[in-house]
């Protein structure tokens, strides 16, 4: 579920890339919350039950969906 998570302490924002849908950014999360997912045993249970609808969320702005282009 979760490929990679990166903290960044100054913005006190979590970056999280999950594997199906990219990076999302994860606001005014404290530090504990960055070390509890990096130490869990399973980052997507502490996800789940620690990050997910606790804090504010954005999905990376640089992200960009692919989309085909059917030509006639």
């Amino acid at each position: 579920m979760i490929a990679r998570v990166a903290y960044d302490e100054t913005d006190r924002t979590l970056s999280i890339w999950f594997r199906e849908t990219g990076r999302y950014i994860y606001s005014d999360v404290p530090s504990a919350i960055f070390e509890g997912i990096r130490r869990a045993p399973s980052a997507g249970r502490y996800f789940n039950d620690c990050i997910k609808r606790r804090f504010p969320c954005r999905p990376d702005p640089e992200r960009r969906k692919f989309r085909p282009r059917f030509s006639d």
